[in-house]
């Protein structure tokens, strides 16, 4: 009892710490020192058991109190041989191995390392959805052995060592722990003789074809999941999941914000002053707007529901155009006559802009 550490100590927390913060720092350790993670390793064997003590006890109000009252000198206090319960490792550890043992399925067999593969789609592709069909490099159930991995004729035999299970408990003093069989590595059955063509391993490499359906409203980067698609388990373990990281190429004409499209649309300056209507594209053809008299240049028409779908399914966004409008750089002789003849009866000064700001300036600065 002497040589027992303090299980404060042990589990690197004050004796004043919350039961989160006990929960938090004993979950840190146990992952640390796990047998699974430090085979033939007795000292982090003995660490881990240490760990598992001190939280059985300190993770109990009960067995808590006492054990600040009488430290190690009363374990019966605490119920069980060895100071505190037997303990079941397998749920504390489920949810920090990512909710169980090497990605089992329900089933015992490991599933398939899922994928990441990117797309491009055109601008119009990403705004409308589209379906896809995408070339994948993945690992595949054998169809020689249909992934089982034994050769054709022979057959899967029961694992001696765990008796099926696919696990080995292991009692270790005052707790029992559960291992995974290292003889079929948590399959349960062993192959009587190996298929030729995958070596056992119930995978051969292959390049597959899948179809991915894009749904519209997608962005740069935004990533799809599809499901099954990945790469099948070993032993006829189910597959991963195919995730596939959209690019979108840029547009000519149009540019995305958010939900909506914005593009720029010339017109004259006779059209501006006038008013006009005029035909715009649209991703979705030609339609017709209306451009009012006294039209300004960076002036923004809306047209509703022509931008982008929503990915969330909320509907489109709107179709935004700026109006430039662009002066005339070359005019001939009767154009500017009667551009002069405009200025005069609306009393604008037609002398050069430098010239007149410049005099302007200068009369401003003597009065």
């Amino acid at each position: 009892m002497a040589n027992k550490r303090d299980y404060y100590e042990v589990l690197g927390v004050s004796p004043s710490a919350s039961k989160d913060e006990i929960k938090k720092s004993y979950r840190k350790l146990a992952a640390k020192y796990h047998p699974d993670r430090n085979q033939n390793d007795a000292k982090a064997e003995e660490k881990f058991k240490e760990c598992a003590e001190a939280y059985s006890v300190l993770s109990d109000d009960n067995k808590k109190a006492q054990y600040d009252q009488f430290g190690h000198s009363g374990p019966s206090q605490f119920g069980g041989q060895g100071g505190f319960d037997d303990i079941d490792l397998g749920d504390i550890f489920s949810d920090f191995f990512g909710g169980g043992r090497s990605r089992r399925s329900s089933g015992g067999r490991s599933r398939g390392n899922d994928l990441k593969v990117g797309l491009e789609v055109t601008f119009k592709e990403a705004v409308f959805g589209v379906e896809k069909e995408i070339g994948v490099r993945r690992d595949s159930s054998c169809t020689t052995c249909d992934g089982s991995g034994a050769a054709p004729g022979s057959k899967k035999i029961t694992c001696q060592q765990c008796d099926g299970v696919g696990q080995i408990r292991v009692s270790q003093g005052v707790f029992s722990m559960a291992r995974t069989c290292h003889s079929c590595k948590g399959q349960g059955v062993k192959i009587e003789k190996a298929c030729f063509t995958c070596m056992g391993k119930g995978l051969v490499s292959s390049r597959d074809k899948v179809k991915v359906k894009v749904p519209g409203g997608v962005d740069n980067g935004v990533t799809l999941k599809v499901s099954g698609e990945g790469e099948a388990g070993p032993q006829g373990g189910p597959k991963g999941d195919l995730y596939v990281v959209m690019t979108v190429r840029s547009h000519d004409f149009f540019e995305r914000h958010e939900d909506d499209i914005v593009c720029e649309v010339p017109i004259g300056f006779a059209q501006a002053a006038l008013g006009t209507e005029i035909e715009v594209p649209t991703l979705e053809g030609r339609t017709k707007i209306k451009i009012s008299s006294g039209t300004q240049s960076g002036k923004i028409l809306r047209l509703r529901g022509k931008g982008v779908s929503n990915i969330r399914g909320y509907g489109r966004g709107d179709q935004l155009i700026r109006v430039v409008v662009e002066t005339p750089t070359k005019l001939n002789e009767q154009q500017r006559k009667l551009l002069e003849e405009f200025a005069e009866i609306s009393g604008e000064d037609v002398q050069p802009m430098c010239k007149s700001f410049f005099q302007k300036l200068k009369d401003a600065l003597v009065t």
